[in-house]
């Protein structure tokens, strides 16, 4: 019998996961055990035809405030055996990879592997009070998972250095201008908005939202030509699915569709 997560908790509302982080006394810091809890409910909610979406939000004042420092500097590890930054590679990669949408909900500090991780996830949702920085630099710290790769592809070039460089954090606000997050709502309505935007998703077709999340993800690596090739490769794929088929059959009827994902 499988135990019950220690440092998170899965809950399913209609057809979403929640996975909610639960070290609020260490502001919801990652820790071994918590990634690896982390990447068993992520790699569960992938194989559960029945959940749509994915939430991933915190308890407490944070998101997450990064890698447990305490447990970096005190890790000891035998040769072959995975380490942090293995299992940071891995849960993320689910986030980044996996075939259903990833909705950050960030409820408070999200810092340094915190906000690599929102960075992970294909949406973001953000209340009021968040605060969102890179704090890599304040403890000699290096980052490893998007703070200097991916983040400067976010939010440009010179807002991702002074993010780096300084270690300060700035507003959910400030960060949608910028670019990084998708909406920012008052506190108390965070977990409502984004079940009520969970829901309009688990409606659409599973097929098109996992082709177009990769094929959008890969974009970012090829130049138009390449991204415009693969884009009528799917097409053609898809053309060939119950979804689309389910979906244009609906049209003629006036009907709502009932979409299976392939």
């Amino acid at each position: 019998m499988t135990e019950a997560p220690q440092t998170l908790s899965v809950e399913r509302v209609a057809r979403t996961e929640w996975i909610t982080f639960q070290r609020t006394d260490q502001l919801n810091a990652m820790s071994m055990q918590m990634l690896r809890e982390m990447a068993d409910a992520l790699e569960a909610a992938i194989a559960d035809d029945a959940i749509r979406a994915i939430v991933l939000t915190g308890s407490g004042r944070a998101f997450c405030a990064g890698a447990d420092l305490k447990e970096v500097a005190g890790a000891r590890h035998e040769p072959g055996e995975s380490d942090l930054l293995d299992l940071v590679e891995h849960t993320f990669g689910l986030i980044r990879h996996g075939p259903k949408p990833v909705i950050a909900a960030v409820n408070g500090l999200a810092m340094a592997g915190g906000l690599e991780m929102v960075m992970s996830c294909d949406l973001v949702f953000a209340a009021e009070s968040a605060q969102i920085g890179d704090a890599h630099s304040n403890f000699g710290v290096f980052p490893g998972a998007g703070g200097a790769a991916i983040l400067p592809r976010r939010i440009g070039l010179n807002r991702a250095k002074y993010l780096l460089f300084s270690g300060e954090n700035v507003s959910a606000r400030e960060m949608m201008e910028w670019g990084l997050v998708n909406k920012v709502v008052a506190d108390a309505q965070l977990r409502e908005t984004v079940q009520a935007f969970a829901d309009k998703l688990t409606d659409k077709s599973p097929a098109v939202l996992r082709r177009m999340k990769a094929v959008a993800n890969r974009s970012m690596n090829v130049d138009e030509p390449a991204a415009l090739a693969e884009e009528m490769l799917n097409l053609r794929a898809h053309m060939r699915s119950w979804d689309m088929r389910e979906g244009l059959t609906a049209f003629n009827e006036k009907r709502k569709p009932q979409f299976r994902g392939y």
